[in-house]
């Protein structure tokens, strides 16, 4: 759990990789982006026929990770029935995918990811106690970016290799530029300091990018 932009998809995809599971059996899936409606046949996967539209058998995400890992970002937007559902995955294993006669068993390692305080959430009746409690076998926090100073020099600098790759001509980030995005106080966390390097570095016509150069909005 941390604020936008902290890396929580980058920490899961590092679980993953440290984890011995397939590389590519990886799976992310946005809980906040998926209607309502929808949950359920996304997470579980339907049969043909299980609903209008249903015009041929779909695997969930579940199934698609079976053997790897399922990464739920935004935890916090699921519906409550549909964390029910989820709660019920986690204790037994099984899935049941909308339409099926039958429940089957996956083998799939979840990390889920939240900038809500899900604490609150409990309280306000908007998150079951008993789904938290099932995930956070470990819980990683993860500070927002003005709290770690110290790592940004290393960030920007590492964020220009990339960026460099995709240029014609590469750019440099002086001292004072460092010294400038040190300074920042990055409310968008990584993302927003990757955001900020990038647009400067394709925008800005030296090799070299000095402090006022540095395109912060």
């Amino acid at each position: 759990h941390g604020e936008t932009g902290t890396g929580k998809e980058m920490i899961a995809r590092l679980v993953h990789r440290l984890s011995g599971r397939p590389g590519d059996r990886f799976v992310a899936l946005n809980c906040a982006a998926i209607p309502e409606e929808l949950v359920e046949s996304i997470l579980f996967g339907h049969e043909k026929g299980a609903f209008t539209g249903a015009a041929s058998d779909q695997k969930g995400k579940f199934d698609l990770a079976d053997k790897g890992t399922l990464f739920l970002d935004e935890l916090g937007e699921l519906p409550l029935a549909s964390q029910a559902k989820l709660l019920r995955v986690l204790q037994d294993g099984l899935i049941e995918p909308v339409g099926a006669k039958e429940p089957h068993k996956v083998d799939v390692r979840v990390v889920a990811a939240t900038n809500k305080q899900l604490g609150r959430a409990i309280k306000q009746g908007r998150f079951r106690e008993d789904l938290y409690y099932r995930l956070s076998v470990g819980e990683v926090a993860l500070p927002p970016l003005r709290d770690r100073r110290s790592d940004i020099p290393k960030l920007a600098l590492s964020i220009m290799d990339r960026i460099n790759g995709t240029l014609r001509v590469p750019k440099r980030l002086s001292q004072t530029a460092l010294a400038r995005l040190q300074a920042h106080d990055w409310p968008g966390n990584v993302r927003d300091l990757q955001n900020v390097i990038e647009r400067s570095a394709r925008l800005t016509r030296t090799d070299v990018l000095e402090a006022a150069d540095l395109l912060i909005t």
